[in-house]
């Protein structure tokens, strides 16, 4: 903790834990830029497998978790772990231009590439250890794929963000790193290469799914469907659920305008020319979590039954605007105000969305904690949401707001700006340097979800890594040299 004065003003710091308030003050420029290089020197030499993450760690680095347990030779891909930190390295070196980061950015990127799957994208995790890694078809230990597990997987933006930061890498370094560049080209190949003819992608790709031709297909309703769950596969299914087909759209649009190439443009417009398709007729048009070849919203886990979404559906709005800006076709406007009407009449008492809307009927669907489809919502599993926070008002805004725009105006990217000081940053950054360690570790009170048997209160958190990584390098690039 830095110390302006005597005893009695230190103390008075120690209390309050925000500098801020007590001085008014902010802190110096230099000690954010100690601050900075002290965390990264920890999360790299300490948290780190071979430039590899994962969510979570015990405070004294010996439990380590992603979605399930790993350990000490394992990294995990789904954000806040291995790319989401790249992402904020490489983040944090164009706003600061300090080479440490940079360099943690190459580092993180090298154990992406030894995670790469034969089949061009990544699995949930990476494995270091020799005896683990030979159960998996990694690129760079060998093209045969034999019995090794080759699975590519969309799900919870991993293959994607995996792709966005090493292509926003790629761009930095001029495309002057060969294996980098290389890796990256691969793996937007796979992308292409598993989007299936009506424009949509399956959960999981492994290079043997069956292309299926449903191009005239619309979105529509069953005539009955199971009430119970029937232990389906989904993974081939056409997939919304967390924001699956939206992240691979929003990476392919990213792609076209790093690499000028105009085959991830037309990818992109095949998505979404799918999310119209996969608009559902009155009296819902929203969109489902997933839906089978017929095209008719599916099951996929035991909780998520066929349904109208009203969490999905909205990051289908938000990407259709996004289409539509890139390409000026009203049909994207169209389906938009059409969803919109509905949903904003779907909305709880509360103001919230339901996440499961019964099909034709509207009526919200909950599960109880055995999984059986109800009306009442006073029996619900912990582990899953039910409602979702309604982004209606700001959808409907950016519709607005784009419905005055000249058609066919041209779409241009919009050029980050610089950081600005403020108050608010000063604090923030304040905050961050005050609750580092000695060590140079983040320490903060919370559990370990994958390790309930053993009395942990105090971890280490990649996401909160990478929130006062930020804020660190924001308050150095709002600073003058």
């Amino acid at each position: 903790m830095r110390c302006y004065s005597g005893s009695f003003v230190c103390l008075a710091m120690i209390a309050t834990g925000n500098i801020l308030q007590v001085f008014g003050a902010e802190p110096t420029r230099a000690e954010a830029v100690d601050a900075l290089h002290r965390a990264v020197h920890f999360f790299r030499s300490s948290a780190s497998i071979e430039g590899g993450y994962v969510f979570r760690w015990s405070s004294d680095l010996q439990l380590r978790e992603g979605e399930t347990r790993v350990g000490e030779s394992t990294a995990w891909i789904e954000p806040p772990a291995t790319p989401a930190v790249g992402q904020a390295y490489l983040d944090s070196y164009v706003l600061t231009q300090d080479e440490l980061l940079l360099d943690a950015a190459e580092e993180t990127a090298k154990a992406l590439l030894r995670g790469q799957m034969v089949s061009g994208g990544w699995t949930e995790q990476i494995e270091f250890a020799d005896v683990e890694r030979k159960k998996y078809a990694y690129r760079v230990d060998s093209a045969e794929i034999g019995k090794r597990k080759n699975v590519t997987t969309f799900d919870d933006d991993k293959t994607q963000s995996c792709i966005r930061f090493l292509m926003k890498l790629d761009l930095q370094l001029s495309q002057k790193d060969q294996p980098l560049h290389e890796a990256t080209i691969y793996a937007l190949a796979a992308v292409l290469d598993s989007q299936y003819a009506n424009g949509a992608w399956p959960q999981k790709y492994d290079q043997r799914q069956q292309v299926v031709n449903t191009l005239e297909l619309q979105a529509s309703y069953p005539k009955v469907w199971a009430r119970v769950f029937p232990s389906v596969s989904y993974s081939e299914f056409y997939t919304l659920n967390d924001s699956t087909l939206i992240d691979l759209i929003q990476t392919l649009l990213e792609a076209a305008d790093i690499y000028r190439d105009q085959r991830y443009l037309d990818a992109a417009k095949r998505g979404g020319e799918f999310l119209l398709r996969a608009q559902m007729p009155q009296p819902q048009p929203g969109w489902a979590q997933q839906y089978d070849s017929q095209m008719h919203p599916a099951w996929a886990r035991k909780f998520e039954p066929p349904a109208i979404s009203g969490g999905e559906s909205q990051g289908v709005m938000r990407m259709l605007l996004q289409l539509y800006q890139r390409t000026g076709d009203d049909r994207y406007l169209q389906s938009v105000r059409t969803a919109l009407a509905y949903y904003q009449r779907s909305r709880l008492p509360n103001g919230r969305l339901a996440r499961f809307y019964e099909l034709q009927t509207n009526r919200p669907l909950y599960l109880t904690k055995t999984y059986q489809l109800t009306y009442e919502d006073n029996d619900l599993p912990t582990h899953y949401a039910f409602t979702v926070s309604s982004s209606l008002g700001a959808i409907e805004k950016e519709l607005q707001k784009l419905e005055q725009l000249a058609p066919g105006k041209p779409w241009v990217p919009k050029t980050p700006q610089p950081p600005k000081s403020s108050p608010e940053l000063a604090q923030a950054a304040a905050k961050a340097i005050d609750d580092l360690d000695a060590r140079g570790a983040w320490v903060e009170s919370g559990k370990l979800k994958a390790h309930p048997d053993v009395a942990v209160d105090q971890i280490i958190a990649s996401a909160t890594f990478i929130k006062n990584l930020r804020t660190l390098s924001a308050f150095i690039a709002s600073m003058p040299q």
